[in-house]
């Protein structure tokens, strides 16, 4: 995973998720530096970043995020997702400060009903080229 996460930062995301793809979309338009790369969770990239922590390969209950090479998950991977972005993004870091049963119970409300709550793409997006240019090696399935 260290290999991986040396070039740049990452975000997995679900691609079929609307919510997810709404978070992917936000990232882009927000991270103006480019700091980060990006991987579907159903990419070769994500399937593997997901077994590798241990999380299941085909139900993506939680996003991840690398930043500096630590893997971020759930409440804690949006957190460190906004502490990269300038203001005023970067307040929206304080919910890392949250209680962890307080944080992944919200988290897990959210995440559980994420496609009754916000739809599903029958597909993972599919980006333009330039967009493309962003996603990792291996980070998309299309």
């Amino acid at each position: 995973m260290a290999r991986v996460a040396a070039g740049a930062d990452l975000i997995v995301f679900d691609g079929e998720c609307v919510l997810c793809s709404g978070f992917f979309r936000f990232m882009l338009r927000h991270d103006r530096a480019g700091r980060f790369s990006f991987a579907t969770a159903q990419s070769p990239l994500g399937q593997r970043l997901y077994r590798e922590l241990g999380l299941p390969a085909d139900d993506f209950e939680t996003n991840l995020v690398i930043v500096n090479g630590r893997p971020y998950q759930r409440l804690d991977a949006f957190a460190a997702a906004m502490r990269a972005l300038p203001r005023p993004w970067r307040v929206l870091s304080v919910c890392r400060f949250l209680p962890w049963r307080l944080k992944d119970a919200l988290y897990f409300s959210v995440a559980r009903n994420r496609y009754r709550l916000f739809g599903r793409h029958d597909v993972c997006i599919i980006p333009g080229p330039e967009v493309r240019a962003r996603f990792a090696s291996g980070g998309y399935a299309g």
